[in-house]
């Protein structure tokens, strides 16, 4: 399960890497991944890892330079003090779309915010968003598939049940103008950044 970090990302990656590879070389790439772990690309981004080992057979020690424009296709991470959060600016304009429709929306609004602060369940998430439950699921599903909230921890329920808690993916977002062009950046807890598997590989080398 990709964390929720990756989730965010990786349609944006996928045509990026479709796009700069060149039609050749990602079949060859797409006949690799294939070859060794029997997935697609897609699937590989799910496991960052292994489109990186099978990059390094083709470009060896190039590949880290083209993960990093890949990456820096989408977004940037900007450097922080080690302990710091990072603050991440969004530079794929179907991303930044995804994020400022998303707070656009009045409810979607409303359900990050009632998860900045602590994880909670679904049912608590609605309940404190004001939202009526059968449009509220709905819009919590979209932003779960999204990688806007992720699961942190969960309840077990009078039943036995284990049900999941959500957290938001940011702990801030700034919207800016600049140059006639909107700039979103937002505040990835440290945990977000650990648990992708993307960032890992490409950051942390």
């Amino acid at each position: 399960m990709m964390s929720g970090l990756d989730t965010l990302i990786a349609k944006s990656l996928d045509l990026t890497i479709k796009e700069n590879l060149g039609k050749k070389t990602l079949q060859k790439v797409e006949q690799r991944l294939f070859e060794k772990y029997g997935i697609n690309l897609t699937q590989s981004i799910e496991d960052f890892t292994k489109l990186d080992s099978v990059l390094r057979e083709f470009f060896g020690g190039g590949a880290e330079g083209l993960e990093k424009q890949f990456l820096e296709n989408i977004v940037t991470l900007e450097e922080t003090k080690s302990q710091d959060p990072n603050w991440v600016a969004i530079e794929d304009p179907s991303l930044a779309k995804l994020i400022l429709e998303s707070f656009g929306d009045e409810d979607k609004k409303n359900i990050m915010n009632s998860v900045l602060d602590e994880p909670r369940i679904v049912s608590e998430i609605l309940e404190i968003a004001q939202i009526p439950q059968t449009s509220g699921y709905r819009k919590v599903n979209s932003l779960i598939d999204n990688g806007l909230l992720i699961v942190q921890g969960h309840v077990t329920t009078h039943d036995g049940k284990k049900v999941n808690k959500y957290k938001s993916i940011f702990d801030n977002v700034t919207i800016n103008i600049e140059k006639n062009k909107v700039v979103v950046k937002v505040l990835l807890a440290k945990e977000s950044i650990e648990k992708s598997s993307i960032i890992q590989v490409v950051q942390c080398r």
